[in-house]
């Protein structure tokens, strides 16, 4: 009898300690966006300029200048609501200053498509590094993640996890140089337009799914790390 009724609240306290590590899961993810992109006012607020500059090279019959300025003056009237609102502008400070280096090789060059030159030096270098870092099999996914559960390298020492943190990071590979394999051709087209759109829609949502699927192939490894760190 006695061992009927500890049974149930042994599978109570197992329940709970389930739904504790699915909060701690959505808190983790939740934190790990806020930092690197600042939630999803960081996705909107990197990503309107862009939108701005594609509807104004459109509208204006092609006309690089004003698409520039109405790109900028987005970039600008999105600081100057989060100044308004008390909110910070490190997270939209390192777009912003994107957006200046990309207005200005358009406005040097005199060619629209040049607006999105930096992004596509931007991804090569990433995914070029991300690709060397599998190569040499320090992938740059496990020498994050071994900072974060200030695990060092001793991931390096486990087969199991080696394998995982390569494959997270060959996720990234794919995103990046995935995006040069895209954009390149309509770069060298001069397609503004088709090139516009498709850095949009290869941008953030591209970004999204591919942590969300590294966070799902990470999460065991993740766990067992966090786990020997405590």
């Amino acid at each position: 009898m006695q061992h009927s009724q500890e049974e149930p609240e042994h599978r109570h306290d197992h329940e709970l300690h389930l739904e504790h590590e699915s909060v701690e899961d959505i808190r983790i993810e939740t934190v790990l966006l806020e930092r690197a992109i600042g939630g999803w006012r960081g996705i909107i607020d990197s990503g309107i300029p862009t939108i701005v500059f594609v509807i104004a090279y459109l509208v204006t019959s092609q006309d690089l200048s004003q698409s520039v300025i109405a790109a900028l003056a987005s970039g600008v009237g999105i600081a100057l609501w989060r100044l308004f609102r008390h909110e910070p502008l490190h997270q939209i400070g390192a777009g912003f200053v994107g957006l200046l280096v990309s207005a200005g090789f358009a406005k040097y060059t005199g060619r629209a498509e040049d607006f999105y030159l930096p992004g596509l030096v931007t991804n090569i270098a990433y995914g070029t590094a991300f690709l060397i870092s599998v190569l040499i099999r320090w992938p740059l996914i496990g020498v994050f993640l071994g900072f974060i559960t200030k695990q060092g390298t001793a991931w390096r020492r486990v087969p199991d996890q080696r394998r995982v943190l390569a494959a997270a990071t060959w996720i990234w590979v794919a995103v990046f140089l995935g995006r040069v394999l895209v954009q390149v051709p309509l770069y060298l087209s001069n397609s503004v337009t088709a090139l516009g759109i498709v850095k949009i829609v290869m941008g953030w949502p591209l970004f999204l799914a591919a942590a969300y699927f590294t966070y799902r192939v990470l999460e065991p490894t993740y766990k067992t790390m966090r786990a020997a760190s405590e």
